[in-house]
């Protein structure tokens, strides 16, 4: 993942995750996260509240299916990704621009919650960030430890 164009909100989504799918067959979940940033308002002697933005993002293949399973609106979300931008034209004929984040990670946020965590196991392989199901790999157990006469980076 290069550097220069990276991007981390924390939000909450505004719906449910939209899953659709592509004409060859790859799921996208589009969810929009509002950011707001909390601070003190020593007039009033309260916490408050402002908008900072909406956000739309994408999220692709087997990771839009975990999204549109696990998250719901109102869920307190992290989102790292890549900023993209693109033009479509409106039904007027007028090109219009959209900024959405390209989601590398979205996940439920656990200041205010708890999670359960269960791995996913898909038939047909990993398909692009998916769990590794046992078939992909034999089924043979994963070594508990390294051999005693080799190095193991730490």
């Amino acid at each position: 993942m290069a550097t220069d164009n990276v991007i981390t909100i924390v939000g909450n989504l505004t719906d449910d995750p939209e899953l659709r799918y592509t004409p060859a067959g790859a799921a996208v979940a589009n969810v929009r996260v509002a950011v707001n940033q909390r601070f003190f308002n020593k007039e009033t002697n309260q916490w408050d509240d402002r908008l900072d933005g909406f956000f739309t993002v994408n999220v692709w293949r087997d990771y839009a299916e975990n999204v549109a399973d696990s998250l719901h609106r109102g869920t307190r979300v992290l989102v790292t990704g890549r900023l993209r931008s693109r033009s479509y034209e409106d039904k007027d004929g007028q090109t219009r621009w959209v900024t959405e984040i390209e989601a590398d990670e979205i996940c439920p946020s656990l200041r205010w919650a708890t999670a359960k965590i269960e791995k996913m196991n898909r038939s047909g392989g990993n398909r692009g960030g998916g769990g590794q199901s046992e078939s992909s790999w034999g089924g043979a157990p994963a070594p508990t430890q390294a051999p005693a006469n080799e190095d193991v980076p730490f």
